[in-house]
């Protein structure tokens, strides 16, 4: 793993298993910046936290917040031993404070344990505020596609249950060929579970969905590759109820995100004000999600395609 402990703590780039499964991007090494299309590239972007998505409308949030490449005011390094074994893990404060607004504290932490081919991912925000804060949150976790990778996951795929994003954002250059496309997601979204070259994913296309969780709490998401082995993330639905899926195969920039855990779906604060999509934190509480994100063997891929499958019967 290659971590960002200043900037936004990203993780940059992601290799397990012998394979790097981080996005394919323009960025050969992050930017100093703090705008996220300028150094947009990394596995593992934490989105939010007053504000998340694409700005439309009326919005004047930055794209998916100030979080993403926030400078953090302090990190560290904690090596340590639990019931998961032994582990390193990398952890930081960001504190975020506007007069009269907004005053809260950040606090990610990836831990990654010795032999394993998965690191756990958690981000606490707290409010510092004596009033209640809204509060809109999205790990943006890039996986990398591969051309004919199926996606298993513990979510109902059909046209009543996937939502599909029929608007376009203004950095999006549409086509006839992917404005057909959506037209047939829309009808058959079950259409994107294989990723066959010639699908017309670029720019982009977005859907979200439900997901349901096994008896202890985890959402399970998989790319399996034609080889058997898989990409890999789990979220809990109770912490981060919107599944969003944003897939961009483009000559410059492959992108998988399989699922992206969000408190909402990325339309930007308005819209999802709208939808009643904003959670709200009371003044001194925190809120905490946490995620685990890797590869899985060829066995352990089949022993969760079939735990996936209980879930969905």
């Amino acid at each position: 793993l290659i971590l960002l402990p200043f900037q936004g703590q990203q993780i940059w780039s992601a290799t397990f298993g012998g394979r790097n499964i981080t996005m394919k991007s323009m960025f050969e090494q992050p930017n100093a910046t703090q705008n996220y299309l300028e150094t947009y590239g990394g596995f593992l972007l934490h989105c939010g936290a007053t504000a998340m998505g694409v700005p439309m409308g009326e919005d004047t949030h930055p794209l998916h917040g100030e979080l993403p490449n926030a400078p953090y005011q302090t990190a560290w390094v904690v090596v340590g031993e639990d019931e998961g074994g032994e582990y390193i893990a990398l952890g930081g404060e960001y504190k975020h404070t506007v007069a009269f607004s907004f005053n809260y504290v950040a606090q990610p932490l990836v831990k990654l344990y010795a032999g394993s081919d998965r690191c756990s991912i958690k981000m606490t925000v707290t409010n510092l505020k004596q009033t209640p804060m809204e509060f809109m949150y999205m790990a943006h976790v890039n996986f990398r596609p591969v051309d004919n990778g199926e996606l298993v996951y513990s979510a109902p795929c059909t046209a009543e249950t996937a939502r599909l994003r029929k608007s376009i954002p203004s950095h999006v250059r549409p086509t006839p060929a992917y404005l057909a496309f959506l037209k047939e997601l829309e009808q058959d979204p079950a259409k994107h579970n294989v990723l066959r070259p010639e699908l017309a994913f670029d720019p982009e296309v977005v859907l979200s969905f439900d997901y349901l969780a096994d008896s202890e709490g985890w959402a399970h998401t998989m790319q399996v590759h034609p080889d058997g082995t898989a990409d890999y993330i789990c979220h809990k639905p109770a912490q981060l109820d919107k599944g969003v899926r944003w897939i961009c195969r483009t000559p410059d920039q492959d992108a998988l995100g399989m699922v992206l855990p969000a408190t909402a779906e990325p339309e930007g604060y308005h819209a999802e004000k709208a939808k009643g999509n904003i959670k709200v934190i009371e003044g001194g509480d925190s809120y905490t999600c946490e995620m685990e994100a890797g590869v899985l063997s060829v066995d352990e891929a089949q022993a969760m395609a079939q735990r996936i499958a209980q879930i969905l019967a």
